[in-house]
């Protein structure tokens, strides 16, 4: 059976700037979608395609502390760097994913890679926040880079396109990135005619962002940086692409605990957010210039 469309977002009306070097449009959460409905994910930001221009100075974003949860960022145009208080530090260009795990408390800065920066061009990401069930909520904060050519792909029949698998699994390929709770996420690459089938368990919570182009979705059409939120019924998805298109597919297992959220600090109780925030102050994610 189909998984059936629970409904389909518009791209949100108006970007906002995260540090000067990422100009987002936020899909949630919001007042509609909630943390539990789309749970395990707690955000997606998307940058879509924009033209920074070369720059002397690194945009980017400063050090900030995260405890209690996961950022992954997608790279499909431009170059972004990370350095963290735990000593790792990475370039992702496209095709890659970084994968942060914050955990019991980390402080990071992300910004434009230097020379990305200076002679400037168009750039095009996706960020995610994971939340970490509370048993892993203080695990030792750790930084995956995924390239490339690291990600398990699936090539499509009659030259459709390819999937980059980035977490999970995708009709039995699996791919590099671990994960504390059952994850799916899916770079998908159509080329025109092009179909995906594939099945997601029912008690998935279950996205798909369109980032170029336009495909129909279970007999729906979606068009670019449209947002498409599943219902937990069904299990197949079939995607075709009307044109050359680039979609991003997340599922993941919901995480049924209480959520404490304050700014970057992720966890389940009030208590909890105040520890935080205590630690932060108190120097105890370590140190980042």
């Amino acid at each position: 059976m189909e998984k059936l469309i629970e409904k389909i977002y518009s791209r949100p009306a108006r970007p906002g700037m995260v540090g000067d070097g990422f100009r987002v449009f936020n899909y949630f959460p919001n007042a509609e979608l909630t943390q539990k409905r789309v749970s395990p994910f707690l955000m997606l930001d998307f940058n879509a395609e924009y033209d920074f221009g070369p720059s002397d100075h690194i945009r980017g974003v400063d050090v900030h502390p995260h405890k209690g949860f996961e950022t992954v960022t997608i790279a499909y145009k431009g170059s972004v760097a990370h350095h963290d208080s735990t000593g790792n530090s990475g370039v992702i260009n496209p095709g890659d994913v970084q994968w942060m795990t914050a955990g019991a408390g980390i402080l990071h800065k992300e910004y434009h890679e230097e020379s990305f920066s200076k002679k400037g061009g168009p750039f095009e990401m996706v960020q995610l926040w994971v939340n970490l069930p509370a048993k892993d909520k203080l695990t030792t904060p750790k930084y995956q880079p995924l390239t490339a050519d690291q990600m398990a792909k699936v090539t499509l029949p009659g030259n459709g396109g390819v999937v980059n698998i980035i977490a999970g699994n995708l009709n039995e390929n699996k791919g590099p990135a671990t994960t504390f709770t059952p994850v799916n996420l899916f770079d998908i690459r159509l080329n025109k005619g092009g179909k995906l089938s594939t099945n997601i368990p029912v008690t998935h919570n279950s996205i798909l962002l369109v980032i170029e182009g336009k495909v129909t979705v279970n007999g729906e059409q979606v068009d670019q940086h449209d947002f498409v939120l599943f219902k937990n019924e069904g299990e197949a998805i079939n995607i075709i692409a009307d044109e050359d298109s680039v979609a991003l597919l997340l599922s993941g297992e919901p995480i049924n605990e209480p959520i404490a959220q304050y700014g970057p600090f992720v966890m389940n109780t009030q208590q909890e957010l105040q520890v935080a925030f205590q630690e932060f102050q108190a120097g105890k994610f370590g140190v980042l210039e």
